[in-house]
This record gives structure tokens, sequence and C-alpha cells, in this order.
């Protein structure tokens, strides 16, 4: 009988540019990339990805595209087409972008920032999903800045187990990080996950959840810039009702902010990233993920953000 759970992947791969620091997108990691998540056993049925690029000067200037109008996501999936076919495996994921800001100086387009999600074709169906128009989420706390502040969006799938044709909805977001420009921001120490901008976007975030998700079970994962036990984390799990993966398998300490970092900048450990889930979600493990840092894990050294692997079912429809 098949397994009915499902492996969801959420990743920050930062514009596939590690090796340079963010400056630059290369070929490297995209293909490392790639191999770590081919080898990830069983294969996950979602990921969900954030800073991936459109084409721009940054994602161009160190990995020339191969044809026209080739985009980031696009090369990075011919990786992944190149990674199964040498290991004479099917390669079964169609890749979907949600693009977010572009960044111009004249003609030139410098950098661009964007979502994607990779489906399982062979688990999952697609039914619908907002590509076309995602939903922006950003708070701007200084409108004359509006337009040169980073936008923020939240990328929404509805998807079909092929098994039985069950619903679910996924939900793919990089929240801002904490505004200098309000009073709290100078005021307190920890400030990741605690400015009012963020919390803004979480309700934004989560009132766009509820009106889509129309009562189905749903996760919600990706880059939160805010470690377990802020504000916005509180929000999340408290005013709206979200399970945490990693806290519901016993990974995490929820009152523990840098018990588990999942990002790293110079000597910093940071909790940033979290999979949540609604009402209809059983979080059953958290294997393969690893804190930023652990030299034992796959996607060591690929991004300063390290992926969360879990794993979840479907509560019988009663």
């Amino acid at each position: 009988m098949p397994d009915p759970s499902l492996r969801i992947v959420t990743y920050n791969v930062r514009y596939f540019g590690h090796m340079l620091r963010g400056l630059a997108s290369t070929m490297g990691p995209k293909r490392r990339v790639a191999a770590a998540l081919a080898a990830l056993d069983p294969l996950p049925d979602i990921v969900c990805l954030q800073e991936v690029e459109t084409t721009s000067l940054r994602s161009t200037i160190a990995d020339r595209p191969k044809r026209p109008g080739e985009t980031q996501l696009m090369a990075f999936m011919g990786r992944m087409d190149e990674t199964f076919s040498a290991q004479s495996r099917d390669m079964p994921y169609e890749a979907f972008y949600f693009r977010a800001h572009h960044y111009k100086l004249g003609d030139v387009s410098l950098y661009t920032t964007g979502l994607a999600v990779l489906v399982n074709k062979r688990t999952l169906q697609v039914d619908k999903h907002n590509v076309d128009s995602p939903q922006s989420i950003t708070h701007h706390h200084v409108l004359r800045l509006k337009d040169r502040k980073q936008s923020r969006i939240c990328a929404h799938m509805r998807l079909l187990r092929r098994e039985d044709g069950r619903p679910f909805h996924v939900f793919n977001t990089h929240l801002s990080l904490p505004t200098p420009f309000a009073r709290e921001f100078w005021s307190t120490k920890d400030k990741m996950g605690c400015g009012v901008n963020q919390l803004h976007e979480a309700r934004k975030l989560t009132d766009f959840m509820s009106a889509h998700s129309n009562s189905e079970p749903f996760v919600v994962c990706g880059d939160f810039n805010s470690p377990p036990s802020s504000p916005v984390f509180r929000y999340l799990t408290g005013d709206a009702r979200l399970t945490c993966a990693q806290a519901a398998v016993g990974q995490i300490d929820p009152n523990v902010s840098r018990g588990f970092p999942t990002a790293g900048f110079m000597h910093m450990r940071m909790h940033l990233d979290h999979m949540f889930s609604g009402a209809g979600v059983r979080w059953l493990d958290t294997q393969e993920t690893h804190p930023f840092g652990d030299l034992k894990s796959r996607f060591h050294g690929l991004s300063d953000h390290m992926p969360i692997v879990a794993r979840f079912a479907l509560d019988a429809v009663g």
C-alpha cells in the first residue's frame, strides 16, 4: 500500500550565489543544490524555495544563460534534469516561479527577487496557483520609500494527492527584515521577529491563507526572518493557531530563540526559517533537517540558510 504521507522542503537558496557571498549566481551551487535535493530519500513531494531570481545582471554575470530568455529557475531545473539523468532516473518535478520585485538602473536589470515551488508530478497534481499574481504582503512603514523597498509576497498552490484526490494548500513566503524606521527597532536588543512591519506582514499572510484555504488543510513555510519566541512567531503559533513542524516533533523548544539555527551570517547564528500548518495536518518527522553549520548535512555550505525537511499526514476526513 502506498505511503499516504507527504514530504516537503523549504530552503532559502540565496540566489544560488553563496560562493560569491550573494554578489552573483554561479553554476556550482545550482548543481550542488540539485544533487542534494535528488539525494533525499524519499524524494520530497514539494520543494519551496526563497530568494530565486528571474533574469538580471546578478543572476547572469557569472553564469551565462544557455539560451535566450533562460531564467535562473530554468537554469536550476536544467541542473536537476542533469542530476537525475546521470543517475538514470526520471526527473519528476515541475517548477513554478512567483516574481516579487525588479530592480533596474535605466534599462539594465540589476537584480530580481522571487519564490519558487517544485511539485513532484508523480504524487501530486496542481489544481490552481497564483503565479500570475502572487499576493503582496509588504508593509510600507515609510510610504515615500514604497517603490524602493523590496516587495514581499506569498505564493499559493492548491494541490491534489494523486492517490486519492485529497486537496491541500501550500503557501511559500519570505517576510521583511525589521524596519529601522520604527522606534522599537532601536529600543530592543533582539530585533529579528520584533519589527512592527513584520507583524503587519504576518497578519496579512494569515488573512490571505484563511481566505484561500477554504478550511482545507494547508502548510505555510519560508524565511520568516523571525526566531522562535519572537513576537512574530508567537503571533503565528498563538493568535493565528498555526502548528510549528519542528516543535510538533520535538526538534526545537519554541520558547528558545537560538536553540536550532537555520541561518548564519559571519559569526551570527539565527533561527529564521520555519514550517507551519493549519488544522488537518499532522507532522510526522523532520529527518534530514540539520542546524546551520552541521558538517553532516548534505546541504552544508550551499547557502547562508539550511533547509527544513519535514513529513506530514493529512488527517482523515470526518
